[in-house]
């Protein structure tokens, strides 16, 4: 189901396994694709304080012929983005005043838009494609996320066990990691839900899933820094400033929202089906106050 992965998937997953300069390397095309598109390995290699031939190197390891290809991915990837993303700090500072003399309400609407709208128009259409489908066809979904992340982890459960049901949450020490990792296998999908400072408990339960077989979709903060970065299949980028436990809630939360739309708005057959049953058992068994 998952794809030929990009230059970027590469990096990503193969960065642990890196020389200490091809690191430098790696991080410099990740943060620098327009400028790797069109430069030398030369000139990358002076731009990342390395040299050509690590750039070189690097290339050969991510499995690329040489350097010419992996450039050329970088120039077609490039040339596919239709929907270029402005500059949106440059764009925030030239149309606002300092905090200072801003009304409170509206810094905090233009704050939280901005990073809303640079973490959804991050996300890759192929790899966003590729999670619903994931979260659609898998037998078993399990979600986790624990101390500042479990409320997001707690709300992604409710909410696909509504679009598809299937969906457990794992809670920690209140629950058996043993029981929970024994139910699965290569037709189950984790999502894991981390930030800074990453949880050990949620790293050590998707890295033993990962061993089962389990497919991972991680939600956390970098590709590289994140400890989840090499375990995910699917990774989705949260742009904040630290700590985004706090002040990455709303971009989180528009994340979150979008996959579950996602899965809202498919014709698949199962989620059409799981919604009806959703509605007819809700009727039968109406658990609220009426007015």
């Amino acid at each position: 189901m998952i794809s030929m992965d990009s230059y970027h998937e590469k990096i990503r997953k193969q960065f642990n396994e890196l020389t200490k300069r091809q690191k430098l390397v790696g991080k410099y095309i990740m943060d620098y694709p327009k400028e790797v598109a069109f430069h030398t390995a030369k000139q990358v290699g002076i731009a990342s304080k390395t040299s050509d031939t690590t750039v070189i190197r690097l290339s050969y390891t991510l499995g690329y012929s040489g350097y010419s290809e992996l450039q050329k991915e970088i120039q077609s990837t490039l040339l596919d983005d239709s929907s270029p993303n402005p500059d949106p700090i440059k764009g925030f500072r030239n149309s606002s005043k300092s905090f200072k003399d801003k009304d409170f309400i509206q810094h905090a609407i233009e704050h939280d838009s901005r990073y809303i709208r640079d973490t959804l128009e991050g996300l890759d259409t192929k790899h966003y494609k590729m999670a619903i489908e994931l979260m659609i066809n898998s037998e078993k979904i399990t979600v986790v996320g624990l101390r500042s992340s479990y409320a997001a982890a707690n709300w992604l459960t409710f909410s696909l066990n509504v679009v598809v049901g299937n969906t457990i949450m794992y809670r920690g020490e209140i629950d058996d990691a043993n029981y929970f990792l024994s139910q699965m296998n290569e037709e189950t999908l984790v999502i894991a839900i981390s930030f800074p400072r990453y949880s050990q408990e949620t790293y050590a339960f998707v890295k033993a899933a990962k061993n089962k077989g389990a497919k991972v979709l991680a939600i956390t903060d970098d590709e590289l820094s994140s400890p989840f970065g090499q375990l995910a299949d699917i990774l989705f980028k949260v742009v904040a400033p630290d700590p985004i436990p706090l002040k990455g809630i709303t971009s989180t939360f528009a994340m979150l929202n979008l996959l579950i739309t996602g899965i809202g708005a498919s014709e698949d057959a199962k989620v059409q089906k799981r919604m009806q049953e959703y509605d007819q058992t809700s009727e039968e068994f109406f658990p609220f106050t009426k007015n």
